[in-house]
């Protein structure tokens, strides 16, 4: 087993989607400490020490299995990558030269304010795949507490303040191995856990919050994995003859996907967040924006709009988002008007070659009808004024169910959005009945235990479910 620290040119395709992973949801829009979408940090890959995980719902451990067809000596190269929080504290200089801790400190280009920074880590090792059978490997990693402080200046370059930078010691360790599997061909299945071994204990005053873990905890962790010599198989469309053994792989709080790029299958990412095979940025992507799930137009709009002084609180919040402010000040109307929207399914079929193999050519299709011919209701397809009240409580089940009523949540029969089935089998509280104009129904809730709640119920930003994934609960 070898570690180093240069970075392995393997990954480089990968490396970028593995960067908007690191950063996904890192700082969102209006990027300012004070917005309350930003008091809950931290909500992808968080990996926690072990004493807090048990009691609040949240994991010590990543658990990655993959089915590989090594050839020869091959060799398995490794890259963890996460997040490991920093502390931020602002601080003024008084004339005595002593310091005091303040909520803000103002600046001519911006206002520096207390918050959680992250700095990105990585642990890197090669190791022969034949060494990983039996019991495997174990890396243990450390990253030590430390504290650093950088001087504040203002515009004429005078001290007037500091900022105390402080970091918490992380340990933790990736044990590997790899077990020969039973069939046509040769194919080992590899399992990589990533480990939070902290020995931090909370206590029962402040030191029992998610805050106080926090700076003990790896962030947005996951793995990029990779061989020199061979071919990891696809866990979303596997070939037919491995499905079986694909589907007794054991996948825990992240999911594999090939990453090195379109018709390559020798890196892997394993992320907490769910991706398709081959995932790829957007190329009318001008920067990183770290908001999760937004869109890159409607945030560059958005935040074009923000005053002055919000921009100077975002600016002194973060320098992500100092530099999200400067990409949208700076970004030109051409580029600006890229972002709106792009097909992609057309191309393949409006290109030079689209008609190759089809012996009539353009002419197999179908003519456009004329005006005459399209139909043209008298009325519209929806009208608000004639529509009926829509009812606030529905019946599940038999059960009359609304705002207040508590569900048990068991996703699975839409299929569409592959995150809620984590919350197979969560208690959930429904906060609104919503009808579409179509007729159909949609329950938006908020998961019971949830430390978010507040802030979602705030914002409007709840999760939706259909009648048909939700049993109802009797109420205490």
């Amino acid at each position: 087993m070898t570690t180093t620290t240069e970075r392995d040119t393997r990954f480089d395709t990968a490396r970028h989607v593995a960067d908007a992973v690191l950063f996904e949801g890192y700082v969102l829009y209006p990027y300012r400490a004070s917005a309350a979408k930003n008091r809950l940090r931290w909500q992808f890959g968080v990996l926690v020490p072990p004493a807090w995980a048990p009691a609040h719902g949240e994991h010590a451990f990543q658990r990655t299995e993959v089915l590989m067809e090594p050839r020869g000596e091959a060799t398995l190269h490794l890259e963890l990558r996460f997040l490991h929080g920093r502390r931020r504290t602002v601080q003024r200089l008084h004339l005595d030269g002593t310091y005091a801790d303040v909520g803000e400190l103002h600046l001519p280009d911006r206002i520096l304010v207390p918050w959680d920074e992250g700095t990105e880590e990585r642990v890197v090792l090669a190791v022969p795949v034949a060494s990983l059978a039996g019991e495997g490997v174990v890396l243990p990693f450390t990253r030590p507490a430390r504290e650093e402080s950088e001087p504040v200046l203002d515009g004429s370059g005078r001290a007037v303040g500091r900022l105390l930078l402080r970091t918490e010691e992380a340990e933790g360790r990736v044990r590997l191995s790899a077990t020969e599997l039973d069939g046509p061909y040769r194919v080992l299945k590899l399992t990589a856990v990533v480990e939070n071994t902290s020995a931090w204990t909370p206590d029962d005053g402040d030191g029992a919050t998610r805050e106080a873990a926090l700076p003990r905890s790896l962030v947005a962790t996951h793995l990029l994995l990779g061989l020199d010599a061979g071919s990891f198989l696809s866990m979303t469309d596997p070939p037919e003859w491995a499905r079986e053994a694909v589907a007794a792989c054991d996948n825990r709080h992240t999911w594999p996907v090939l990453a090195g790029g379109d018709g390559r299958c020798d890196v892997v990412l394993s992320s907490p967040i769910i991706l398709e095979d081959h995932p790829a940025i957007a190329p009318e992507s001008a920067g990183a924006m770290y908001d999760a799930l937004e869109i890159d137009e409607i945030l560059a709009l958005r935040t074009a709009t923000l005053t002055e002084e919000e921009k100077r609180e975002a600016r002194g919040t973060d320098a992500r988002a100092a530099a999200v402010i400067e990409l949208a000040d700076s970004m030109p109307p051409e580029v600006l008007e890229r972002l709106h929207g792009a097909v992609r399914g057309l191309r393949e079929v409006t290109g030079p070659d689209a008609f190759d193999g089809l012996s009539d050519g353009p002419s197999t299709l179908t003519e456009i009808p004329d005006g005459e011919a399209v139909f043209r209701p008298e009325a519209p397809w929806w009208d608000p004024a004639g529509a009926d009240p829509a009812p606030e409580r529905i019946p599940v089940e038999g059960v009359l169910v609304g705002p207040g009523s508590r569900v048990l949540l068991r996703p699975g029969l839409r299929r569409t959005d592959a995150q809620d089935l984590f919350l197979q089998g969560r208690r959930a509280l429904v906060e609104a009945v919503l009808h579409d104009v179509d007729g159909g129904v949609h329950l938006a809730v908020t998961v019971e235990g949830d430390p978010g709640a507040d802030i979602r119920r705030e914002q409007g930003r709840f999760l939706y479910f259909q009648p048909d994934e939700v049993t109802p609960l009797e109420e205490a």
